[in-house]
């Protein structure tokens, strides 16, 4: 084919091409090339490759000499460029060699995908999925969200109960963002953190001399939050005593620092958050009555995260990005074994557990995919039990990725009592896919199961 046939070919497609020489010297950019960089042809030959991309991999490690030194192509890596203006464009990357007409090789030649717009789909996908750094596209925590702007709108105080984990301090920014008083302080008091003897100073504050060691006055956290929001975490550890002068400043809106008679009046709206049942600790009479009425005017309750599994791949995408921009590496995503075992497992810690794991795999990690063998010991697959009675964990090539698939399939369907309707709500999918699913996995329905409910007037319904 004619040199200028072929030039006028590679200008008609959309995707980047250049080539190099074996010094690494551009012997042809074509028209996409100089759009996608804003580098016009001229400018590119004759320059090494690396002075026109400035990528993330130029410098250790070029896919384009990996495939000219191995003879192995590269198809579709994705990586970043850096643009005539500074900017940086994601792009996706196919290299292979060339070679003469005695099978030799003379260069090499790399095509490059622009993903900006695929970026910017994501980022817009992941927008409608962020309330206030809370990612979620459960329908449950949607539901939050629409009730936590309205509530935020008003003064009243506000109850979020949860587990450990479940993100109940992101939502009391979340109100305190939204409220009038935004512009105030929000003030932030772990009460299972501090012991009961500085509790009540690191609240109230306290005059020089009203205990030993105190030789200058200090204003309590009350105090700090004056105008704003006062965040009150793990309140069900509160003891009887400050239990009781915090009634004082919910019901009244006083309070008096110790060592001093003069009562201050306090301008603050009060958001508290537990892990624990509130209502038993009343019944048990370890947390005052009237006190727990005075915060349950508003009360949040937020699921954990094993009740709201779709929102784990979110999760695991929000976190790599996040260190990924902490640690300078550019890991793509997770393996499907690795996304079975998460999707998988509990989550005891919830949200902050799922950050604490993709921290640690993106430490281990040193490809640009998270593989079964970069999470914890405790989410490794393990082999059958030996006669020792133990189990041995395996590496990911060993296990077959149906089987992970079937088990996690299973689990589900058991949890929600065999109702594949419940099942692929929770897994995020449509039934028929389910279903699919079931099929080629070879996943029989028990004989009872939760399909078949009756209604009030005895018609069938599934």
């Amino acid at each position: 084919m004619a040199k200028d046939q072929t030039s006028i070919i590679l200008d008609s497609i959309a995707d980047g091409v250049f080539t190099v020489d074996l010094d690494w010297r551009i012997t042809s950019f074509n028209r996409a090339a100089e759009l996608i960089t804003g580098i016009s042809k001229e400018e590119a030959l004759g320059r090494h490759c690396w002075e026109v991309f400035r990528s993330n991999i130029c410098e250790k490690q070029c896919a384009l000499r990996q495939t000219i030194e191995t003879g192995k192509r590269i198809v579709n890596q994705s990586i970043y460029i850096v643009a005539s203006d500074g900017n940086r464009i994601p792009v996706s990357i196919s290299t292979a060699v060339l070679k003469d007409e005695n099978d030799q090789i003379i260069g090499g030649v790399e095509t490059f995908r622009d993903l900006s717009l695929v970026e910017e789909l994501r980022k817009e996908l992941t927008g409608r999925h962020t309330f206030f750094d809370i990612v979620s596209k459960s329908k449950e925590m949607h539901r939050l969200f629409v009730i936590l702007e309205q509530v935020a709108q008003s003064d009243s105080t506000v109850l979020l109960q949860g587990e450990s984990g479940t993100g109940k301090e992101l939502f009391a920014k979340a109100i305190h963002s939204l409220s009038a008083r935004s512009k105030g302080p929000l003030v932030i008091v772990n009460l299972g953190a501090l012991p009961d003897s500085l509790i009540e100073s690191e609240l109230f504050g306290h005059k020089a001399g009203a205990f030993t060691g105190a030789r200058v006055d200090r204003i309590g956290r009350i105090a700090a939050a004056e105008g704003g929001t006062l965040f009150l975490d793990e309140i069900g550890d509160l003891s009887p005593h400050l239990q009781v002068r915090l009634l004082r400043v919910l019901q009244e809106k006083t309070y008096e620092p110790l060592g001093s008679n003069k009562t201050i009046h306090a301008n603050i709206r009060i958001v508290a958050a537990t892990n624990k049942d509130l209502n038993a600790l009343v019944k048990k009479g370890s947390f005052r009555e009237d006190l727990y009425y005075r915060i349950n005017v508003v009360r949040l309750t937020l699921p954990p995260l094993r009740e709201r599994r779709e929102d784990i791949p979110l999760l695991v995408d929000h976190f790599l990005r996040k260190f990924n921009q902490l640690s300078g590496k550019e890991i793509t995503g997770v393996s499907q074994e690795v996304l079975v075992s998460l999707m998988a497992y509990d989550f005891p810690g919830n949200v902050r557990e799922s950050e604490n794991i993709i921290e640690h795999a993106t430490v281990l990690c040193r490809g640009e995919l998270i593989e079964i063998q970069h999470l914890p010991d405790y989410l490794q697959p393990a082999l059958p039990l030996k006669e020792t009675g133990t189990q041995e964990p395996i590496s990911s090539k060993r296990m077959k990725w149906a089987d992970l698939e079937r088990g996690f399939l299973l689990q589900v369907l058991r949890d929600n009592n065999w109702n594949r309707q419940a099942a692929a709500r929770e897994l995020g999918i449509g039934r028929q896919t389910l279903w699919r699913k079931m099929k080629r996995l070879n996943i029989q329905l028990p004989k009872k199961d939760g399909r078949i409910s009756k209604s009030k007037n005895n018609k069938v319904s599934v």
